[in-house]
């Protein structure tokens, strides 16, 4: 009887110990996704800047190669 007690509060010990490990997995992928989003708005704004100058630098022929 008392190996069943011992088994029962193992089990919740590891579901504690899980959840409170997916909540930290949780609060990881949050803040992954949220820099991801800065990336690409970064990613954006250097393809846009690139897109502005690239008629300055590109001579005639180039330009058509990279449109």
């Amino acid at each position: 009887m008392e190996k069943i007690h011992e088994e029962r509060t193992d089990i919740a010990a590891t579901v504690m110990a899980l959840s409170a490990e997916s909540a930290e997995l949780q609060t990881r992928v949050t803040a992954l996704r949220r820099e991801l989003v800065h990336i690409n708005e970064r990613m954006t704004a250097i393809s846009t800047t690139l897109h502005r100058l690239s008629p300055a630098w590109l001579q005639d022929g180039e330009r058509e190669r990279f449109q």
